[in-house]
């Protein structure tokens, strides 16, 4: 099996599987406790915190360990906000931050409200690449926000953000930046300036359940659950030492490791980007093609269902991700493909892992062009309706991506240049496809009207 899903999880690397297990014997007990055992795990512990804060370029004490990237968010965005609770609720998030974020900043809404606090959440903008809009990132921060949120670089995409200029705006208006640095730690180096870094261990070659909250000093910071007097009073509950530690060692042999590394991954990243362009038919590769992550390509095939897609990779041998509607149980598009506005069908994520044999990859490229053709020619040989149809309107009721926008592209070749075609969907993903179709293809995309059943998305033909 050729893993290529490195952005969820990377594999444990070598050297932290080493130091796991040897540091099982060796820090077992309560690193809180005077006695020797407690002295020695306590040692481990501490010297763990050094070496990722001289990864980091932090200061020791300004590093806590959480049991993951997601609780390191959570505590990171309430305590701020617990600690600026004077100032004001406003928080201000990029829109394709990791839905951790998103659903974090619900929370402290909701919790506002229960204190009778008006809370508000603005969202920016992103452009089609997925980079946060800076001008709209600025306008947005206000005298009562509390904080604001931006990702070092996208999960689904790749796309790096402009974290230099972000920092700039939030100094200058004297609001925290909290930065969810989860893909990118290990992999890019970050300037100055942040209040608070949020990352998790396994995206490194880390163990799985230890993630890191670091709080510069100066920071407001109150911490949202009962006082414990652990992990500098930030995060409760007995610490394990020995994943901590094996976790740090990842993180300082990944970063001797990553700059030849990370321009060999670049380098195979760049091949798939050019040679799916070249060999697919009707395919959006989407992402930043210069700024952005090393090992992350991310592409969208028109009229191909995502799920059926990552079914024939995997029986090829190829683990891959996706953020189309059609492998979420929600069946609704990524929010991230969505605020950028790009074809959810046919998604398809490549995250290569460190060590990633580049014959792999080519053998990936080879098979994907046949992959994809056979999943259209099944759907291009369903027979068609036997009752009269109107040529102006394309009735998808009731049926999922991509079938709207695969019957709306035979359509329009009926109609005229000028002429109006209304497609009628009840697939949430129809919202963001059918503009992203005529985004794609030069089509006018007109207007959406919502129905009582779904709604009807006009397009008009155009040369």
């Amino acid at each position: 099996m050729a893993y290529f899903d490195a952005a969820s999880t990377e594999p444990l690397h070598p050297a932290a599987k080493a130091a796991f297990l040897s540091t099982l014997d060796e820090a077992w007990a309560d690193p809180a406790r005077g006695y020797y055992d407690g002295r020695r795990a306590r040692m481990l512990l501490d010297a763990a915190r050094e070496t990722v804060a001289s990864v980091l370029g932090t200061r020791s004490d300004e590093v806590s360990f959480t049991t993951s990237g997601t609780q390191a968010v959570q505590l990171g965005m309430l305590g701020v906000l617990a600690g600026r609770r004077r100032v004001g609720a406003h928080v201000v998030v990029g829109a394709v931050e990791h839905s951790c974020v998103l659903h974090t900043a619900d929370t402290h809404t909701a919790l506002s409200e229960q204190r009778g606090i008006a809370a508000e959440i603005t969202r920016t903008r992103v452009d089609r690449s997925g980079r946060v809009d800076v001008s709209a990132f600025g306008a947005a921060l206000r005298a009562d926000t509390a904080l604001a949120c931006v990702q070092s670089a996208n999960h689904e995409v790749g796309t790096v953000q402009p974290i230099a200029e972000l920092v700039t705006l939030c100094q200058s208006a004297g609001v925290p930046l909290l930065v969810d640095a989860a893909q990118s730690v290990g992999r890019m180096s970050l300037p100055d300036g942040w209040s608070v870094l949020t990352a998790s261990a396994h995206k490194w070659g880390g163990p799985a359940g230890v993630g890191l909250l670091v709080v510069r000093k100066g920071t407001r910071y109150v911490s949202p659950l009962p006082y414990d007097e652990r992990e500098a009073r930030r995060v409760p509950g007995f610490v394990n030492v020995p994943a901590i530690v094996a976790a740090a060692v990842a993180l300082g042999a990944v970063g001797t490791e990553s700059a030849d590394e990370d321009r060999r991954l670049s380098g195979l990243i760049d091949r798939v980007r050019t040679r799916v362009r070249e060999t697919v038919p009707d395919v959006e590769v989407v992402g930043d093609p210069v700024e952005r992550l090393p090992h992350i390509v991310t592409f969208s095939c028109l009229y191909v269902d995502g799920e059926a897609l990552l079914t024939e990779l995997d029986r090829a041998g190829f683990a891959v991700s996706s953020g189309s509607s059609c492998t979420s149980s929600t069946l609704t598009p990524s929010h991230v493909l969505e605020a950028m506005g790009v074809l959810s069908q046919g998604n398809i994520r490549v995250s290569l892992p460190r060590g990633v044999a580049e014959a792999e990859v080519d053998r990936f490229l080879a098979l994907l062009p046949g992959l994809v053709a056979k999943l259209r020619a099944v759907v291009a040989h369903e027979p068609a309706p036997s009752v009269a149809r109107d040529p102006f309107v394309v009735d998808a009721l009731g049926k999922r991506c991509p079938i709207p926008v695969i019957e709306l592209a035979k359509r329009i070749l009926d109609v005229a240049d000028g002429d109006l075609v209304t497609v009628l969907s009840d697939d949430e993903a129809s919202r963001l496809d059918v503009p992203a179709w005529c985004e794609m293809t030069g089509h006018e995309f007109v207007r959406e009207e919502v129905r009582e059943r779904g709604s009807a998305f006009v397009v008009r033909r155009r040369p």
